[in-house]
């Protein structure tokens, strides 16, 4: 069957990240993937019949969300930020506890909704219902790395079998644009039987694996010191702490042989000396989400740290149940505002280098390198335009300081927002 020729989309900057900003630059997309990037000048020659001027817009890779929790998008609003971690786990165990099906699967469609409209395209999602899946990946177009949730807190709760269990669940998904992993939710909520089965478990499937890592002081205290409001709390509710006292959460990590390039630690707020190197050697990426950071009061991200040390740091977005509300309006899953919040933490990092923590170095985490967040050849064409009348440097300084206005979304090939020019 014949195959449709290419199209050639020009516009006036083409951001490819992979190589330097292009003025009056084009795309061409074939078959679903980049098939050209470069100047119009040059590409037209050979450009086919079809080609299409998107006028005043910057083309560039569609953004790359490496942590959220679709399942929690309509929690809006629903929970004030809290006086310790502790009264939000417990407000959100209640909250969850009154949802039915229904309600955690319009949650997560509206959840992907907005992730596409504010110009994401992939998204790395902890998935506490998987029953949702894969009927919700056939509902949107979103490009989804399920990473299926595990706790193991009580005795009762054998490792071998939450394994066993979650393995029979991804080898039903099917093949295609999304995938399936494993997430152990964090240290404080698994035990080291359970961390050494997802290891090797994760090696087998050839799946990267995440999981929330020093997000809080309590936690800190209760891996570092063994005390503290989280260990009485879990050792009130059956959990063995027998692994806690002795090292930093990141030290445990380690000492399990979790770390590597296929692991990707969510939030990593507290560091003990170290730390930040034993990440880093260990190839494994660094997910910041900067509005739940806030609302959360965590102390000061340790980003200079972790990038002298190597590590590939990148942006997520977490939960709508873990962001304030803006005004009186509901926040929403949207990765440029986490950009302009992160920005405006570090004024002094260039622009460019930030809009690769929500692409390139995203998609590098989830272990999509050169497939998604970046404009080149044989790369997936999932892209975006936003209006724009600037030229470089000031279009790129734009994307990272002003609300965009999303002209289109393309994901695979296909017009999700079709652009009106």
């Amino acid at each position: 069957m014949p195959q449709p020729p290419p199209v050639t989309y020009r516009a006036r900057v083409v951001l490819p990240l992979a190589q330097p900003a292009i003025e009056d630059g084009a795309v061409s997309v074939f078959r679903g993937r980049i098939a050209a990037v470069g100047r119009w000048r040059d590409l037209r020659r050979t450009a086919p019949a079809q080609s299409r001027d998107l006028g005043e817009v910057v083309l560039l890779p569609g953004l790359v969300n490496a942590h959220c929790h679709l399942d929690y998008t309509d929690m809006a609003g629903a929970l004030p930020p809290p006086k310790s971690f502790l009264d939000w786990i417990e407000g959100i165990i209640a909250l969850k506890a009154g949802w039915s099906y229904t309600d955690f699967a319009q949650s997560w469609l509206h959840g992907a909704q907005q992730l596409i409209n504010h110009g994401c395209t992939t998204v790395g999602d902890i998935e506490a219902v998987p029953e949702l899946l894969p009927e919700v990946w056939e509902a949107t177009p979103l490009r989804v790395i399920s990473f299926l949730e595990l706790i193991s807190v009580r005795r009762r709760q054998r490792p071998a079998t939450l394994i066993r269990q979650a393995l029979q669940q991804l080898r039903a998904l099917p093949a295609g644009r999304s995938f399936g992993a494993l997430s152990p939710h964090a240290l404080y909520t698994t035990n080291p039987d359970l961390l050494k089965l997802v290891r090797r478990t994760a090696r087998q499937v050839a799946r990267p694996i995440t999981m929330h890592v020093a997000e809080s002081a309590p936690e800190f205290e209760m891996f570092r010191h063994g005390r503290g409001a989280m260990f009485n709390w879990l050792r009130r509710n059956g959990r063995d702490m027998s692994d806690c006292g002795s090292r930093s959460p990141v030290q445990q990590l380690a000492a399990l042989k979790l770390l590597g390039p296929q692991f990707l630690a969510v939030h990593v707020n507290h560091l003990a000396p170290g730390d930040a190197e034993l990440l880093g050697n260990a190839g494994a990426s660094v997910v910041h989400c900067p509005r739940s950071h806030a609302f959360f009061g965590h102390q000061a991200f340790p980003f200079a740290e972790l990038r002298a040390a190597g590590v590939n740091i990148c942006l997520g977005t977490d939960s709508l149940a873990s962001i304030g509300k803006e005004g009186r309006r509901l926040p929403e899953l949207d990765l440029f505002a986490e950009l302009r919040r992160f920005a405006a933490n570090h004024p002094d990092q260039p622009p460019a280098e930030l809009i690769d923590l929500a692409t390139r170095n995203a998609a590098a985490a989830l272990g999509l390198r050169g497939k998604v967040g970046q404009l080149g050849r044989r790369a997936c064409a999932d892209l975006i335009a936003v209006q724009s009348t600037a030229a470089v440097p000031e279009a790129v300084n734009d994307l990272v300081q002003t609300p965009p206005k999303i002209a289109g979304v393309m994901i695979a090939g296909q017009w999700v927002n079709e652009p009106a020019g």
